[in-house]
């Protein structure tokens, strides 16, 4: 029996090693020959750094993005490039960081720049695959596409330089969103178009239609209108937004927590960007976050929950209510407030803010370091600070250079001064000194002559 299962959990395993290797070879590896042997192909490519965290993170749902696309026979052949190794057809494809999706069709170039999830560049890369604008030619095919998409355009006449204008936009905002042709009779007969031609967006269940002297540029308003009237917003959804220009009410709110409180203040700002669309759509977006954490990092401080804050995303000021918003009429009160300029703008860019978000990313970041890992934050941070300390302590302990008493010489400066001239009192003093030694010469000299003397006399004798 033990070894029926062993033999079970082994072929298990190897059934998923197999899988493994057979799912990572979809994803074909490219080197420098790719430039030239591309153009006659769409190619989606991850490019990598082998020591990059977030391509390592990348790899295992590239390889299912992969997988999946043969699967289905999609045109477009995926694969990776070593981006440190061919640095050079990197840099000509316009890579700056790491990872980078691009999808290479032709002379064009489309960066991905949405959540790296398998969904997500599936989806991105039939988006931009296929046809700049679709057409839709029935009523059918204009409720299937509604059905699978939230948010998309429709260009409706026919040839003029509005269409002109349309697929302009299409070729530089294709990464974001679909866009469609279509005659008067191809839309549902609950759309009434006023005049033709036309563009529109479909969204939050209903439609509105460019006004070239309210909304201006079109690719602006594509821009602006790309997004669900409310949405549930995260970092990367905030920083999508920033390129709208517009200011984001945001309610934070406890997802986990099921309070009236906290249901009430979502409603409320639900209500308001759906109800109340004409008056603010052109420079509010609306919608909620899930937590604190993200937002406190934004303002640099701590925000109750729950709680309305409208950012700038363009200059990073926030808006925060004198008093709490209960109802809709506070939020309308509160954002009329904005408009008119009477509400008190906090944060921005200017040096004192840009010194403190530093300090406040790094205190984040020290602080984050020790919450996942307490020992190598104590590693990383205790050991330098440790070293600088005992340099400190040595530099403060250290003996001075000895300073003599008043009147007293160094070794070197009394050298130095024995060959100057001396002084009145140590010519004096010389003079004995010197007197003293000739007076014991002269004795020396005295008796050494005696000597000589009684030395001679003595010969004398003896001969």
């Amino acid at each position: 029996m033990a070894a029926a299962a062993t033999r079970l959990v082994l072929l298990v395993c190897g059934v998923a090693v197999f899988r493994t290797a057979v799912v990572s070879s979809f994803a074909i590896d490219l080197d420098d020959s790719f430039k030239e042997n591309r153009e006659d192909d769409i190619w989606l490519v991850d490019f990598y750094a082998p020591w990059c965290g977030h391509c390592k993170k990348l790899e295992p749902i590239w390889d299912e993005v992969a997988s999946e696309m043969r699967s289905v026979g999609s045109p477009v052949k995926v694969g990776k490039m070593d981006a440190t190794i061919f640095a050079g057809v990197a840099s000509e494809f316009g890579v700056r960081g790491y990872p980078t999706i691009k999808l290479l069709k032709g002379d064009l170039a489309y960066n991905y720049r949405g959540p790296r999830t398998k969904e997500d560049i599936i989806e991105f890369s039939n988006r931009v695959s296929g046809p700049l604008v679709r057409s839709l030619s029935t009523q059918q095919l204009f409720d299937h596409w509604q059905q699978r998409h939230l948010v998309f355009f429709v260009y409706v006449g026919g040839e003029s330089p509005l269409k002109e204008k349309f697929f302009e936009v299409a070729s530089e905002m294709i990464v974001y969103t679909y866009f469609f042709s279509a005659s008067e009779d191809a839309l549902p007969q609950d759309i009434t178009v006023q005049e033709l031609p036309a563009v529109l967006v479909f969204k939050d269940g209903t439609y509105y239609m460019y006004d070239e002297y309210e909304d201006g540029d079109m690719s602006s308003w594509v821009n602006k209108e790309r997004f669900l009237g409310y949405l549930n917003i995260d970092g990367f959804t905030l920083y999508e937004l920033s390129e709208t220009g517009k200011l984001v009410v945001v309610a934070v709110i406890d997802g986990k927590n099921s309070s009236e409180e906290h249901a009430s203040l979502k409603d409320i700002t639900h209500e308001v960007a759906t109800g109340y669309r004409e008056q603010f759509h052109r420079d509010f977006q609306f919608g909620h976050v899930d937590g604190a954490d993200y937002i406190n990092g934004v303002i640099m401080d701590e925000v109750a929950i729950p709680s309305i804050v409208v950012l700038n995303t363009s200059n990073q000021q926030y808006f925060v209510p004198e008093t709490p918003i209960m109802s809709i009429e506070d939020l309308i009160k509160f954002i009329n407030k904005i408009l008119e300029g009477s509400a008190e703008a906090q944060g921005g860019d200017s040096f004192f803010y840009r010194v403190r978000r530093l300090l406040y990313d790094g205190k984040s970041t020290i602080l984050s370091v020790f919450k996942a890992s307490p020992l190598l934050g104590c590693f990383l941070f205790g050991l330098p600070l440790g070293v600088i300390s005992i340099m400190c302590y040595g530099i403060w302990t250290a003996d001075g250079e000895y300073e003599p008493e008043e009147g007293e010489l160094l070794q070197d400066e009394a050298i130095e001064q024995g060959d100057a001239e001396p002084s009145d009192g140590e010519k004096e003093e010389n003079g004995d000194e010197n007197q003293k030694d000739g007076e014991v010469k002269e004795n020396s000299e005295d008796l050494k002559d005696e000597e000589l003397e009684e030395k001679s006399m003595v010969e004398k004798k003896t001969d």
